[in-house]
């Protein structure tokens, strides 16, 4: 891929987790409805990208089982690359790691947690579908994804280049 060639960012919250009692919340498994709601994330996943190329998750067992989950949909899932940073991560911090992503990745995902991924969603959006800005106007809830499309290279990703193109909050 040519270095400014047009780029994909799939930003995901993870689906709903549960809070068990004495359990460390890096630990948190998904909830039923969690659980239901990764795989409905994947099949909208399906829809918005041919392929994905990357993906960084939040160590957060909430987050692994629903990169593993939703990614199961895809014919050719990359190994998610475990990112310490992704966890309580602000927008800008998120954008940081968005940055090192591989020049080579037409497509990537970052699958993170609240509030830094609606932030980092309104940092590097600049304009889009105001369907798609509707969704992520309080916050990406859990289960949800912004697509963005960016006109830049990875690491030269800044606020306001990229277009959100969709979002929706997937629910079984």
């Amino acid at each position: 891929m040519a270095p400014n060639a047009g780029r994909r960012l799939v930003i995901v919250r993870h689906a709903k987790s549960s809070w068990p009692d004495g359990v460390d919340d890096l630990d948190r498994p998904l909830s039923p409805r969690g659980l239901r709601d990764a795989l409905a994330l994947g099949r909208e996943l399906g829809r918005h990208t041919s392929g994905v190329d990357a993906a960084v998750v939040s160590p957060a067992r909430r987050c692994r089982d629903t990169w593993g989950l939703a990614s199961a949909v895809l014919a050719d899932p990359p190994a998610p690359r475990l990112d310490r940073r992704v966890y309580e991560a602000s927008g800008t911090d998120l954008l940081a790691v968005v940055r090192e992503l591989p020049a080579t990745a037409a497509t990537a995902v970052l699958v993170g947690h609240s509030p830094g991924t609606a932030e980092l969603v309104r940092l590097v959006a600049g304009g889009g579908a105001p369907a798609a800005w509707a969704v992520v106007a309080d916050g990406l809830r859990t289960a949800a994804l912004a697509v963005v499309t960016l006109s830049t290279d990875w690491a030269g990703l800044d606020a306001g280049d990229g277009t959100l193109v969709a979002a929706a909050v997937c629910r079984a």
